[in-house]
């Protein structure tokens, strides 16, 4: 079995994988002080609630935007597991080209999105993953990483706007009944979340005619993250949404880069 990690600005996220099928997977919060003993109780803790024997975990990779926490989570591996962990990054074998001007720049989870939505729809492509910032990556017919977008996420637009307005409340992140809002929290949802359909279907516009010029056909849209569920339901320019896209990116590149017993 494989523990994926994929360690975020705002969560973590864990999944247990036998061989290709995702058996059960966590979300908690990402907590800089948290140390390694932490981490590997409850993730014990986890593994026990979901029947599965920790002994049976024989590989961990981690895709990680964190790096001070990179470090917790792969001693938690060593510890734990007695695994030591792949770390995702664009100096591993990807089995693609990284078109981006400084390749290290681009985050773990925007390679692991690129493989894992690559190996199940071809290309071209354009992931939407809505995270702490929203970010779209564009992969090319041959399954290339082209480059992307990063705009501000869902949640963090709807904290700082509380945050920066002294009146306006912090609000639950979902659908109003009414785009006309006629409340102030029915207004800031309306606000959030059809400005975030809105601005995404105006991006995905302008990707779509580059990647016409570019690749000579229109791209799949794929959506992934947090909030991905969310928006999927009311946007029909997106063409499927994978919640666990990195979790699965984690394990491709797993199988390509672990050595081989």
């Amino acid at each position: 079995m494989l523990l994926a990690i994929d360690i975020g600005n705002t969560h973590t996220v864990f999944g247990v994988y036998d061989s290709a099928t995702l058996v059960a997977d966590w979300r908690v919060t990402s907590m800089l002080q948290r140390t390694e003993d932490e981490v590997g109780t409850q993730l014990q803790q986890f593994l026990k609630n979901a029947g599965i024997v920790p002994d049976r975990i024989d590989g961990v990779a981690i895709s990680s935007v964190v790096p001070n926490l990179t470090d917790i989570f792969a001693a938690m591996a060593r510890k734990y597991f007695k695994a030591d962990p792949v770390i995702v990054g664009p100096d591993l074998d990807l089995g693609f080209a990284i078109q981006y001007e400084d390749p290290s720049s681009v985050g773990a989870d925007r390679l692991c999105n690129a493989v894992a939505g690559f190996a199940k729809y071809g290309g071209p492509l354009i992931i939407i993953d809505f995270g702490t910032a929203t970010t779209y990556d564009v992969v090319g017919s041959t399954g290339n990483y082209l480059g992307g977008v990063i705009a501000p996420g869902v949640e963090t637009s709807a904290v700082d706007l509380h945050r920066r307005a002294a009146k306006l409340p912090k609000v639950e992140l979902h659908f109003p009944e009414h785009v006309i809002g006629t409340n102030t929290v029915a207004s800031m949802q309306a606000g959030i979340l059809y400005g975030a359909i809105d601005a995404m279907e105006g991006m995905i516009k302008r990707l779509q005619a580059q990647i016409r010029i570019r690749e000579k056909k229109e791209a799949k849209v794929v959506a992934t993250g947090g909030f991905s569920e969310l928006i999927s339901l009311q946007s029909k320019t997106i063409t499927a949404c994978e919640p666990t896209l990195v979790l699965d990116g984690v394990r491709l590149i797993y199988e390509r880069v672990r050595p081989k017993r």
